[in-house]
């Protein structure tokens, strides 16, 4: 009896595992960073207030 196809088999899902990881994590950074991009393309493209009276609350 040998134990080759679980060692293959475990191997294989660590890899699928790593790999998956790699992935998902490289798609959310990709997506992040294209969102902060848009942010602050929108952010220039405002017209800057005279004395940033936007961010002060008024009555």
């Amino acid at each position: 009896m040998t134990h080759l196809p679980y060692i293959v088999g475990a191997y294989a899902v660590f890899a699928v595992v790593l790999g998956w990881d790699y992935l998902a994590t490289a798609l959310r950074i990709r997506r992040e960073l294209r969102l902060a991009r848009q942010r602050a393309e929108r952010a220039q493209a405002r017209p800057a207030s005279r004395d940033d009276a936007s961010t002060e609350l008024s009555r």
